[in-house]
């Protein structure tokens, strides 16, 4: 009997290991993962080396069956953080201010996977606020429209995720909004990210399927987002201190190993 109970308890303690192996496994390279931020981070005030939590909004499905629930927690860390200073000699070029942020694990089943993720795009708090709520045209809209950041639209009513120009580029879904990732530029003036296409179908929480840079975060540019191959997204401004609220969203992507 006990030699039994010991062959079971060597089995369940495979198959968990063998769970956990599996749930190690790198994510695809190119998947989208919409996270809100959990805390708030300021420049200059949070430093380099501490910790940067956000939490996914949507499920993420991932090939064999795998997927990541919505509320799966993002870790990364700030690299570097320097806050505005005034120069107040006349025509002087202001030193910006910057945030730098690496996220580099994610909570998969319990295990902590290690993870380089670039930014698709950032959005403040308010403006992540605006995405997430019914917007009334008129009183025949009784449901509201949904105002995706970026510009792509759809009501409750319609399974069709819509951009500016009327093209279908998602589909509204039980889990949430999904689409293919349209090539795009960053929406910042001087900013010279790009964003990449995708072949397959994608998580994008309350993004739309070109969003592409920072949104409603006056004068904040990102002038990196990762994809250099570090996985690092820097953020700076020549005219405030950088800061990233919590409840701050962003559409992160996983980097190619």
């Amino acid at each position: 009997m006990q030699l039994k109970w010991l062959v079971a308890l060597a089995g369940c303690a495979g198959a968990l290991l063998g769970n956990i192996g599996g749930q190690a496994e790198s994510l695809p390279a190119s998947t989208a993962i919409p996270v809100v931020l959990t805390q708030s981070a300021k420049a200059g005030e949070i430093k380099p080396g501490e910790k940067v939590a956000a939490k996914t909004t949507q499920v993420v499905f991932l090939p064999n069956g795998r997927v990541l629930q919505a509320g799966t927690v993002v870790v990364g860390h700030v690299v570097e953080s320097r806050r505005f200073a005034f120069d107040r000699t006349p025509y002087a070029a202001q030193n910006p201010s910057l945030l730098a942020i690496h996220f580099d694990t994610i909570t998969e089943g319990g295990a902590n996977v290690p993870i380089e993720l670039s930014a698709r795009a950032i959005a403040g708090p308010v403006a992540s606020h605006e995405a997430g709520i019914p917007h009334y045209r008129d009183e025949i809209d009784t449901v509201g429209t949904r105002l995706l950041i970026g510009g792509d639209e759809f009501s409750p009513l319609d399974k069709s995720v819509v951009s500016p120009n009327g093209s279908v580029v998602g589909y509204n879904r039980k889990n949430g909004v999904f689409a293919r990732l349209l090539a795009a530029t960053s929406v910042n003036p001087g900013s010279s990210i790009r964003c990449d296409a995708t072949g397959s179908e994608q998580s994008m929480g309350i993004f739309s399927a070109d969003a592409c840079g920072v949104y409603g975060i006056n004068t904040v540019t990102m002038v990196h987002n990762g994809t250099e191959g570090d996985g690092t997204i820097v953020l700076e401004s020549r005219r405030q201190t950088v800061v990233l609220d919590a409840g701050s969203t962003a559409l992160l992507q996983v980097l190619a190993h």
